[in-house]
């Protein structure tokens, strides 16, 4: 996996930072700000650096509810949700690619939770954003 890019603390990720980063990849992370700042502005977006991991992540959130974490990479840019066994049905149902559906159900479950990581490569990585968002708001 490509490591994160924001490893320097006393930059701080604004829009022409990630953009120099995520180059052509720019397109689709306008499609997913887009969406979300159409379809859920009550979504609240914070970035903060992590000495843990050294790196600057964004971490999307719905009141308490965290819905999910952003990284910055080379060239692109990473996305990833946790999802408890309750979204095991409408996961299996939804419009998200098998691999994306694979990563959950054959993936490492850490305490009770299970991560699906979207890296954006294409277009189709944004409609399966939209599609897990939308899953994460269904979930109590």
């Amino acid at each position: 996996m490509e490591p994160n890019v924001l490893t320097d603390k006393e930059q701080f990720p604004t829009e022409e930072v990630i953009y120099s980063y995520i180059g052509k990849k720019q397109q689709l992370w306008l499609g997913v700000f887009d969406y979300i700042h159409t379809n859920y502005p009550e979504f609240s977006e914070e970035w903060r650096y992590y000495i843990d991991g050294k790196t600057w992540l964004l971490k999307v959130t719905r009141k308490t509810k965290t819905i999910f974490w952003l990284s910055i990479l080379k060239d692109t840019f990473r996305m990833t949700f946790y999802f408890t066994d309750k979204a095991e049905e409408l996961i299996n149902k939804s419009t998200i690619t098998d691999d994306l559906k694979e990563q959950f159900f054959c993936g490492k479950k850490i305490n009770k939770i299970r991560p699906i990581t979207i890296v954006f490569k294409h277009k189709k990585d944004v409609e399966n954003a939209k599609a897990l968002m939308a899953i994460k708001l269904m979930i109590k």
